[in-house]
């Protein structure tokens, strides 16, 4: 789809720039009532805020209510709490994968106990949760709870999968619904709630951010093979090390000459308790056509996200909704 010029952000400014002010507002909400928390508890989540990403979740959610009325401090409560609902998974993950490095920094499991580090993260949940308890809309908020349920299940499912390389693409599908696209869903869709847009509307902007977050997952697990352990913040080929099954590595095994070739050292690893996947695997998948395959799913996804907003009037921030879309697509390269 070809985009009209006035759709689009201008591009000295980042797409970031139309909710600059109010992702401003997010932070500080993240940041305040510290007084009284367990010291080493705030200092942790301080530093956690601070080693964040790119905000995107919280971008999603602010640009979906802009996109039908004003900013509210409603949509900064939703935009807060799904920006630390997703820290707190981290959180979470880095005990269950036992990792030591994030985003290039150490993690919190790499200095507290696997215990403590687990009840962080149930803090966040709790702060996550009161924040979109915040928004004093009962559909936010059931839809907050329902996307906690589904991320806490798929990531249980993700457990019991690994090691299992014959496992059909769809559980991966379910895998990464729950892991990442889940919190998109329910980004997208609740600032449009918090917008007042009509049911169809919402609909569409919950179709966005469902499979925007598809691919944005999918664009993550083809990095984990053709990044490097500088951009990456964490080792290549890690989730193949856990034994999780990626759409790149399903395509691998898939197209293998002799899938036993394949299969065995993937199986050895699993004895072993997983130890880390070679070098050598993670560069022939790296140089298979997996990585072109998996692409074009993500590729699907994202096109499928732009379809959701077609019907949407031309705007500025329905412009920045559809560049974060096809700006997805680039992160590979």
């Amino acid at each position: 789809m070809s985009h009209s010029s006035q759709e689009s952000p201008s591009t000295n400014q980042p797409l970031t720039a139309l909710v600059a002010a109010d992702l401003a507002a997010v932070e500080a909400k993240m940041r305040g009532n510290e007084q009284g928390i367990f010291p080493p508890l705030a200092e942790a989540f301080l530093s956690l805020i601070a080693s964040g990403g790119k905000r995107l979740r919280p971008t999603l959610a602010l640009l979906a209510t802009r996109l039908f009325a004003p900013m509210s401090n409603q949509a900064i409560a939703l935009a807060a709490a799904v920006e630390t609902l997703h820290t707190a998974t981290l959180v979470h993950d880095d005990v269950i994968d036992n990792a030591l490095i994030r985003r290039g920094s150490p993690t919190l499991n790499a200095s507290w106990t696997s215990g403590a580090t687990v009840l962080a993260g149930d803090y966040l949940f709790a702060r996550a949760a009161a924040f979109a308890a915040e928004t004093g809309n009962v559909r936010v908020i059931t839809l907050f709870a329902e996307t906690l349920k589904i991320i806490c299940e798929g990531e249980l499912r993700q457990l019991a999968a690994r090691y299992r390389w014959d496992q059909p693409k769809e559980a991966y599908y379910e895998r990464i619904y729950a892991k990442t696209a889940s919190l998109f869903a329910a980004a997208t869709e609740g600032g449009a709630v918090l917008g007042a847009a009509a049911e169809d509307d919402v609909q569409r902007l919950r179709a966005y951010g469902y499979h925007l977050g598809m691919a944005f997952q999918i664009i993550d697990d083809i990095l984990d093979f053709t990044s490097t352990d500088a951009v990456l913040g964490k080792p290549a080929g890690s989730d193949l090390g856990q034994g999780t099954i990626t759409l790149p590595v399903f395509y691998f095994i898939q197209a293998a000459a002799d899938r036993s070739a394949v299969l065995e050292p993937l199986e050895a690893w699993a004895a072993a308790d997983g130890h880390a996947a070679t070098l050598d695997l993670v560069a022939q998948i790296a140089q298979s056509n997996a990585i072109a395959r998996a692409y074009d799913e993500a590729a699907s996804f994202i096109a499928q996200a732009v379809a959701a907003l077609e019907p949407l009037p031309a705007s500025e921030v329905r412009g920045a909704l559809l560049e974060l879309a096809t700006g997805t697509l680039g992160r590979h390269r």
